[in-house]
């Protein structure tokens, strides 16, 4: 029976860096001879790609806070069923660009649900299911969001709320980061990103020892 995989998450504001430093930790992880899925939140999957196109597409005002935590809800238990978990119990060490802290920071606290009606929703979908490391990248919104402009991609409905919004989004993180040390982890998202996936790996092995 293989022994089973760990699950990283990448967590962050927008422009953070975390798609690019997932990507090079997969190939550092591939060198040493693991098995990597690379993943992304919301989608993963077929359907859970189909509920991202609602979600990060359109107005800032397309959705309440509570149908937009149920629909990203709907994509994770989908995403985790069919993808991370069978992938975990195979042996793949699993990383997602974004999971459940996402929601706990953009909808629960920075769009007003409240971090208790998330977590109540986040139990009923998936029960006591985490990551085994968060790597939180730490840049200033104003930093990240002049990053995510200069990407040009049209997957920009977060980047439109107001510059409070994006405020929020940090001190959310790096609370939820204060809160759960030994799962979590801060790293300075600002420097380069062959510097910001030094400190990446170091911490992985640091933390679960690939």
């Amino acid at each position: 029976m293989a022994e089973r995989g760990k699950f990283i998450s990448f967590e962050g504001g927008e422009g953070a860096g975390k798609s690019t430093q997932a990507r090079l930790l997969r190939t550092s992880l591939e060198e040493r001879s693991r098995a990597v899925l690379l993943t992304r939140e919301p989608g993963g999957s077929p359907g859970a790609e189909e509920i991202r196109k609602l979600l990060v597409e359109g107005a800032t005002d397309r959705w309440t806070p509570l149908a937009e935590t149920l629909l990203f809800l709907a994509a994770r238990a989908d995403h985790v069923a069919r993808v991370i978990e069978p992938a975990l119990a195979a042996g793949t060490w699993v990383i997602s660009d974004r999971f459940s802290d996402s929601t706990f920071v953009y909808q629960g606290l920075a769009r007003g649900l409240g971090m208790d009606a998330v977590r109540t929703l986040q139990r009923a979908a998936l029960g006591d299911f985490a990551p085994d490391l968060t790597l939180v990248l730490d840049v200033s919104p104003r930093a990240g969001l002049e990053r995510a402009v200069a990407r040009g991609a049209h997957e920009n409905r977060f980047e439109q709320f107001d510059a409070a919004f994006h405020h929020r989004l940090r001190d959310g993180f790096l609370s939820i980061a204060a809160e759960e040390p030994q799962r979590c982890a801060v790293l300075d998202g600002t420097a380069s990103a062959e510097s910001v996936a030094a400190n990446v790996w170091r911490t992985v092995v640091e933390r679960l020892a690939p």
